[in-house]
This record gives C-alpha cells, structure tokens and sequence, in this order.
C-alpha cells in the first residue's frame, strides 16, 4: 500500500468526507457502538462512521422501544465512545423528547451533546415536522444526520415495525421530506425499512449521502446495530439482517468453562498465582 493511500485511508472521517465518497462512487459503512472497548475496536477495524444510537435503549439497557433512554444517558454513551475513536465520523442520537415539537429545546439538547461528549454530529428523526428543531440546530453549525422511512421513535404512531412507503402518499412524503431535509442544510440521511427501488431513487437524486437500513444496496452507504450483526442478540431477525459472527455462542461456551474450571478448583492454577 502507498503512503498516499495509507494516510487517506487513516485521516479522520468527517461530513464532507463523507460527500466526497459518495460523489466518487465509494460506499460508506456505518455501525452502531455506545462503549469505549467496543468503539475502539470498531474505529480500528476501519468503520467509516460509528452511531452512538438511541437503540442502546434496547440493546444496553433492555427497553422494548427506544423512547426510555434519556439525553442524559445518551451524552454517558457518547462520551464512553469518543474517548475511544480516533478515525471515524461519531453520530450521536438526540433521544426522543429531546427534539420535537420545540425548537428551543432541540438546540439545548444538541449543544449539550456536542459541549459533553465532543462527538462530530447529531442524528434526528422526521422529516416536516421537525423543519424548525433542525434549522435552529444547523443555525448553531451542528452538522445533523437525519432518519426517515421506518423512525423508530415514532413506532407508537405507526403501530409495527413493518416496512414503511409501499404507498405512493407515504412514498411521495419521503422523497419530499429527503429533499427538504437536503434544502435545510443536513450533511446525510438514514433511510430505514423502505422499499429498495424507492430508496435507490432517493440516493440517486440527492447530493448528500444516504445511509440505508433495509433499504437494499443502491443506496450509499449501509448502517445495522453491533449487537445484531455480532450475533450477540438473537430475538431480532429481520431480512436485512446479515450476521457476521456468534458471539452470542462464543460467549457462552466461554462463560460456562469459566464456570466450571472455578467449581473444580482449575482456576486459578500454580501459573495463575503470586
């Protein structure tokens, strides 16, 4: 490998990075990750962007949705991971509560993100209906990363986790709040749980990145959850779920000869005390 190439591949990742990739053609890989052991590990594998997602909620503290997990707690896991990464672009959630409906509020939740944690960029959800909570954001020039299709903080509303915009008017409202989201100032969209042809039009006429989760492959970029795609959860399966390990098994096996060898008096042995 060239030192030219060696140096690109090392120097941090930021939001115009990240609209660089997209206008050369390189796809842009995502991965959620709320610790600092499990960041570092993530950033030096060569992760492009790392979210400190509010599915911490879910996969750290055990909620059945994401609507529990406080800013408090959010800026805790934001922190816990910055201390960590050295190259990729840190996205940290603005949890819900924390955003809409009040513009005010949006803009205190999102300095105090950036004030405690150091992270490079928040995340919110919606299109629209937020319109006002992400210009008085940007306005304090906070890069913001918005989530449409399937937004989870929202699943009280939709009812069900199944795929959103097979309808033309849902459709047709997420290509719109896409564009307004553009217009507004946003550096990159996740899009989430859509139809793929829906979503591989919406990359293609957008300049900024769209990340997608289930939302097939002609979109710029891919984003899932550490715990799903190490195999660590097992309760979640959705199609776009491809798992890269068993760590749920490798844990265990290795639990469980922990165990044994302390019942029968193997751990420690001579080698293993001072």
């Amino acid at each position: 490998m060239s030192v030219a190439k060696r140096d690109s591949e090392n120097r941090k990742v930021t939001t115009h990075r990240l609209i660089e990739m997209k206008r050369r053609g390189e796809k842009i890989s995502m991965l959620t990750a709320y610790d600092y052991s499990m960041a570092k590990l993530i950033d030096q594998a060569g992760m492009d962007v790392i979210l400190v997602g509010d599915s911490a909620s879910n996969v750290m503290a055990g909620n059945v949705t994401t609507l529990p997990i406080t800013l408090d707690q959010m800026i805790y896991h934001g922190k816990s991971v910055m201390k960590a990464v050295k190259r990729a672009l840190v996205v940290v959630d603005l949890p819900f509560g924390a955003y809409q409906g009040n513009s005010k509020e949006a803009i205190s939740s999102a300095i105090r993100v950036m004030k405690e944690t150091h992270a490079d960029c928040i995340k919110v959800e919606g299109g629209s209906e937020i319109q006002e909570s992400v210009v008085r954001i940007l306005s304090a020039g906070i890069p913001v990363m918005g989530h449409l299709g399937l937004t989870p903080q929202s699943i009280n509303k939709f009812g069900t986790y199944t795929v959103r915009a097979r309808e033309e008017a849902e459709a047709e409202k997420l290509v719109n709040d896409a564009r307004l989201l553009e217009e507004l100032g946003c550096f990159a969209i996740v899009i989430e749980k859509v139809p793929a042809k829906l979503a591989a039009r919406i990359a293609s006429e957008l300049k900024i990145p769209v990340i997608g989760i289930g939302a097939g492959n002609g979109v710029d970029g891919q984003v899932l959850v550490m715990h799903d795609m190490l195999g660590i959860t097992e309760d979640f399966s959705p199609r776009f779920l491809r798992r890269y390990a068993n760590l749920k098994e490798v844990i265990t096996k290795a639990v469980q000869r922990y165990v044994e060898d302390v019942k029968r008096q193997d751990f420690p042995n001579e080698s293993e005390q001072y």
